[in-house]
């Protein structure tokens, strides 16, 4: 493997954790291999990797991007990566009103609604 894979790799287990790597790891299979491969040396060894700014501010730009994407399925995934990247219920709120305005309610309100969600079921109280 290459060293921005390696280094992806270390990111993507420090911003997800362990658990949620383990599991995609293991049911990686050889047909999307080559995507895991692409994400882990991509978006986590090149652009999550770069110190320029702080997971915490990537954080909340990755959960922004997806709401006005409307890319809501990684959106609880990324809810419970605050936990690591240390964005707040508060700034994640901010940057979902950021939403409202420069994408669209619908998306925003959507995209409350799962961060909601997953937050109740990490026990954080809102």
């Amino acid at each position: 493997m290459s060293d921005r894979f390696d280094k992806g790799m270390q990111v993507r287990r420090k911003v997800l954790g362990d658990a949620h790597v383990d599991r995609a790891e293991a049911a990686k299979t050889d047909f999307d291999t080559p995507f895991q491969t692409l994400i882990t040396e991509g978006a986590w060894g090149t652009v999550w990797a770069d110190d320029t700014i702080s997971h915490r501010d990537r954080s909340l730009l990755t959960l922004a991007l997806l709401a006005a994407m409307g890319n809501f399925e990684e959106i609880p995934m990324h809810i419970r990566a605050t936990r690591n990247t240390g964005a707040s219920p508060e700034e994640v709120m901010q940057a979902f009103q950021h939403v409202a305005i420069y994408a669209g309610v619908p998306k925003a309100n959507h995209a409350i609604k799962l961060a909601k969600a997953t937050y109740e079921d990490l026990g954080v109280d809102l």
